[in-house]
């Protein structure tokens, strides 16, 4: 079934929706006593554990789920919610397919260059580069095979880590274990490693399954793990931290960024765990120690003397108060709210640091507490762009994630495109995620799932020339020599380059791009599949009014007043152009699919559905 929608209708009804939608008065919830949740880390009452916490509990532990999964949790109580998440090993996930790799490197790649004037370097000093020779010195343009495996090698690496994102991305909607994926991503914005610079999809790929394997265990072993890491170690440039020059780059941000936090520490601290942690390298990807680049010199940190290593010096930054609270305090904001009690925040610190660091400790206090189910905890958090599209999948019970449009580039539109933050300290989330230019865009983007274009229009993005090289290649086939298809100079110039040149920069970027094309696999394109009509008669609702009352339940965390209610209604009744969805109405099965899919958009476009 093609749907369609007419998008200055439905954009102009999603304004006047927003304009009338207020958002109901929220009662705070007290215990026997009268005494307000907030900042209370004991348990919640199993009493006073229903639907809606559920639904919070399954939001903020996951990216939500649709009102069977909740009511599943209601039916198991708080402790049995709560443990059915964190405890999440016990869950069966084999059904959960692996990444597919193209298979796109070639031993003679690694170690990929830096940069083409080092490949290009590389070749003319041993004759051979990135696994292929340097044509005859009588040839034309004799590095020109390196220069091309060298874009090929950047241009397939896109490709393939774009096929990795949307391999993550569906995992997040339909694995079974959401705790796992929720706390993968925290962890990849917490640890941000970027392709942009690695360039190394397998790389990114064995960091996600890192990140993925210690979600929820004790943070030394996440850490550490991290340290060891390939991705990381070539993001931060610890090949270069060596004896005698160390690099502070890994050193700084262990301190700053993944444990104990800004003003805990000096600057002479991070020379010396910088120094600490030389000779840490890979070969590749595996994890290499060398001894003979390690200095293992006596060091003085946060206090502590002695002939100090990369573990040694992890040990002394986890016995550090600052450390637990800082961890203590990332996840509460990740999990909870934004705003945190300093007292709180000492306390949560303090529980983590004695538990050995056991994250699903911390999880089970946080995710049981009555803080947790306190109203400023409940439905106040912004949804981050992967967020937003993952829980909306997931509320709706898809089967997979959509790939057209292409989810990855909709979250990347919006601020956020997993597998590349913007730098090593990762998105600034919270309220960065708005302004009325992304809400807007968010609007067009929901759009563009629930009324996507067909699959014959949409094409390829993974075979999408950009404009340049297209020319280039469309100039090649009409019989143009190579400086000429490229645009270099004028005629005489480009005879005398012909002649002389030991590569053409464009010519290789444009080859690239088409051996990539044909290596890297493509990705399975398919639209949402959903049909909204079987899910609101299966609701039970035959009429707008139900209809509407279905999607509410089902979709927003934040209530509606009636008048917000009666302005939904009165879109779907005019859609409709009747109030009855069953097959007895008037209107075709599809214009009823079509009806509800734009009185969805409204709902989604609103600023109540942004938060979770």
């Amino acid at each position: 079934m093609k749907h369609r929608v007419h998008p200055g209708r439905c954009a102009a009804a999603a304004i006047a929706c927003c304009i009338v939608l207020p958002v109901a008065a929220i009662t705070a919830p007290v215990d026997s006593t009268g005494h307000a949740w907030v900042g209370d880390l004991a348990p919640l009452a199993e009493s006073d554990f229903g639907y809606e916490q559920a639904a919070h509990l399954l939001e903020r532990a996951g990216f939500g789920g649709t009102p069977a999964e909740i009511d599943e949790l209601v039916a198991l109580g708080l402790e049995g919610a709560v443990a059915r998440l964190v405890d999440y090993e016990a869950i069966d996930d084999s059904a959960l397919a692996p990444f597919d790799e193209s298979g796109i490197w070639d031993p003679g790649m690694d170690p990929f260059p830096p940069s083409r004037a080092a490949a290009v370097r590389r070749a003319r000093r041993h004759g051979r580069s990135l696994g292929v020779d340097v044509l005859p010195e009588d040839s034309s343009r004799p590095i020109q095979p390196v220069v091309d495996k060298f874009f090929y090698g950047l241009r397939s690496n896109v490709l393939e880590t774009r096929r990795l994102a949307l391999w993550w991305a569906d995992r997040m909607v339909v694995t079974p274990r959401p705790l796992e994926e929720k706390m993968t991503l925290f962890w990849h914005d917490h640890f941000a490693t970027s392709e942009v610079k690695v360039r190394d999809a397998r790389k990114m790929h064995l960091q996600n399954r890192t990140l993925r394997r210690h979600a929820t265990a004790d943070f030394k072993s996440l850490v550490l793990a991290v340290m060891r890491d390939p991705a990381m170690l070539v993001y931060l440039d610890n090949r270069e931290n060596v004896k005698d020059h160390p690099n502070e780059n890994f050193g700084r941000e262990l301190l700053e960024l993944f444990t104990m936090g800004v003003g805990n520490y000096t600057e002479q601290d991070i020379r010396e765990a910088s120094r600490a942690f030389t000779g840490w390298t890979n070969d590749v990807l595996d994890y290499r120690f060398d001894a003979e680049l390690h200095d293992d010199g006596p060091k003085t940190f946060l206090g502590r003397e002695g002939n100090l290593g990369g573990e040694e010096v992890l040990d002394i930054i986890l016995e550090q108060p600052a450390t637990g609270e800082f961890i203590a305090g990332k996840v509460y904001r990740y999990l909870v709210r934004e705003e945190l009690d300093p007292v709180l925040q000492v306390e949560l610190g303090r529980r983590l640091r004695e538990s050995g660091y056991e994250l699903k400790a911390l999880l089970r206090t946080l995710l049981s507490s009555r803080d947790f189910y306190s109203p400023p905890s409940v439905a106040t958090q912004i949804k981050s762009p992967v967020a937003l599209f993952v829980s909306t999948y997931r509320k709706l019970g898809v089967p997979r994630a959509p790939t057209v449009p292409d989810m990855n580039s909709l979250a990347g539109r919006l601020g956020q495109q997993l597998l590349y933050p913007p730098n090593v300290a990762g998105w600034a989330g919270g309220r960065t995620w708005i302004t009325p230019a992304t809400l807007l865009e968010r609007g067009n983007a929901m759009r563009s799932v629930l009324f996507p274009p067909a699959l014959e229009e949409f094409g390829h993005p993974d075979r999408r020339m950009p404009g340049i090289y297209r020319q280039v290649g469309e100039r090649l086939a009409r019989g143009m020599t190579i400086t000429a298809a490229t645009k270099q100079g004028d005629a005489a110039s480009n005879t005398l380059a012909d002649a002389d040149e030991e590569y053409n920069t464009r010519y290789g970027g444009y080859r690239g791009y088409v051996v990539a094309y044909e290596r890297v696999k493509l990705v399975p394109r398919h639209v949402l599949d959903v049909d909204v009509r079987t899910m609101v008669l299966a609701a039970g609702a035959t009429d707008a009014g139900g209809a509407v009352d279905h999607l509410l339940h089902r979709f927003l965390r934040v209530p509606l007043t009636d008048q917000g209610r009666a302005a939904l209604v009165r879109h779907l009744e005019r859609e409709l152009e009747s109030t009855d969805l069953s097959a007895q109405g008037q209107a075709t099965p599809e214009k009823v699919e079509e009806a509800l899919r734009s009185t969805l958009y409204l709902v989604f476009s609103s600023p109540e559905y942004q938060l979770g």
